[in-house]
């Protein structure tokens, strides 16, 4: 089962059958009625071309239109559908909803651009046979009529597909990243809980410990003293006297001490103060400390564009010898702007990149052939520094730099740089 974008926007699930939602179902079902109705009222020419009775044909066409139905379920076969009844010149909205909706779905895009491949020459064959037998008619207007309508009606659905299902795929990395925060923020709020109410529980028993360290010895000494107060109270008023007011000056002591921790927990419930301001540059490294990238690993770099779909063929001749380090780093920064462009640009392209070791200098090309007209452009951003940053690379080393299109449609970057003794 494929999905479409038209199936977003919503949350469970409650259509029949293969349907996501009950609007969906219902739209597939009014876009098969419409497109019976045309097929079959488009049966009745078709039957009366082929010579069958004009039942047979409106039959033909109701059963044609209403597979559109399954343009969810089975996008293919929809489109098939569709090619396939091309030349009794039916199904326009079968042919055009099918494509819209392989477009968008999770299948193949070789399969896509065959598939719309197809359904464009039929429509353009179909096209300039109903029209070829025109009066007055020349060829050349017949060729461009044709053309027009095959493309009219192939590539709009087929490039809104590709749209509705490219931003349908990003709603829904964003939906997840979106979900991923939330539970990584609750997370983050349930632990800064518990370190929280740790802090808390700590702060408590670290509170009655400094009360108890504080005031428990002299209300103890308060309570020695108040008994012997009132063993001596009659026999002995002038001790009596004396240890009544050392009572009272332990009361103000323990009073005067208490009154200051409370001013202490007072200050601490007042606004925090603003931390201090960490320089930046004590936390951020310097990047031109660590060893830069080399030579040697230009395998590797084109090994990740292979990876990543593009063909890429490492052309390398001469011995490397010993260069100095930002020439080394500088070379394998020029191919490596130079893949990313053809990535940005030339998606599908054949790609040759070419090392020379010289006597004294080593030279680099990266070139690629011409995009297919089939390929779908990733439509990668892009700020227009890349070549500006290579050609200022290379030639602050001293170097020549040359970037162009090439005769056969594609794009050549080439750089030559000046060797020099060093340490690879």
């Amino acid at each position: 089962m494929t999905v479409t974008g038209d199936e977003q926007g919503g949350a469970g699930r409650d259509g029949p059958l293969w349907w996501e939602r009950r609007r969906g179902a219902v739209l597939d079902v009014g876009l098969a009625a419409v497109s019976a109705v045309e097929c079959a009222v488009e049966g009745v020419p078709f039957a009366r071309e082929a010579g069958v009775p004009v039942a047979v044909g409106v039959l033909f066409g109701l059963l044609v239109g209403s597979t559109l139905v399954l343009r969810r379920r089975w996008p293919i076969a929809v489109v098939l559908v569709g090619i396939a009844v091309s030349p009794a010149a039916m199904g326009f909205l079968l042919g055009v909803v099918g494509l819209y909706t392989l477009a968008a779905c999770e299948v193949p895009r070789r399969i896509t651009a065959t598939l719309a491949s197809m359904s464009l020459a039929a429509t353009f064959v179909v096209m300039y046979v109903r029209t070829s037998g025109d009066q007055g008619a020349s060829r050349s207007l017949v060729i461009v009529l044709s053309v027009f309508v095959a493309v009219a009606l192939t590539v709009p659905p087929v490039l809104l597909g590709l749209y509705i299902g490219a931003r349908r795929r990003l709603m829904e990395s964003l939906q997840e990243r979106a979900d991923s925060l939330e539970r990584e923020l609750s997370l983050l709020a349930d632990r800064a809980e518990e370190r929280a109410e740790w802090a808390r529980t700590e702060e408590r028993t670290r509170i009655a410990r400094e009360m108890h360290d504080v005031v428990a010895h002299r209300v103890s000494l308060m309570v020695v003293h108040a008994a012997a107060l009132e063993a001596v109270a009659a026999k002995d008023p002038a001790r009596a006297a004396k240890n009544a007011a050392l009572v009272g000056d332990m009361g103000r002591q323990a009073l005067t001490e208490l009154r200051e921790m409370l001013g202490v927990l007072r200050a601490a419930e007042s606004p925090k103060r603003a931390p201090a301001v960490v320089p930046v540059a004590a936390l951020v490294g310097s990047l031109e400390d660590g060893p830069g990238p080399s030579l040697g690993e230009l395998e590797a770099l084109v090994g990740q564009s292979r990876a990543a779909g593009m063909a890429v063929e490492l052309d390398v001749r001469g011995a490397g010898a010993g260069y100095r380090a930002e020439v080394e780093q500088t070379a394998y920064r020029v191919v490596q702007e130079a893949l990313t462009n053809c990535h940005k640009h030339a998606p599908g392209a054949r790609v040759v990149v070419r090392l020379a070791h010289r006597e004294g200098e080593v030279a680099m090309q990266v070139e690629n052939g011409p995009c297919g007209a089939d390929v779908v452009q990733p439509g990668l951003p892009s700020g227009g520094n890349g070549l500006v940053g290579m050609r200022e690379r290379v030639l602050g080393l001293g170097g020549v730099f040359v970037s162009g299109p090439t005769d056969e449609g594609g794009f050549k970057v080439s750089a030559v740089l000046p060797g020099g003794p060093g340490q690879a």
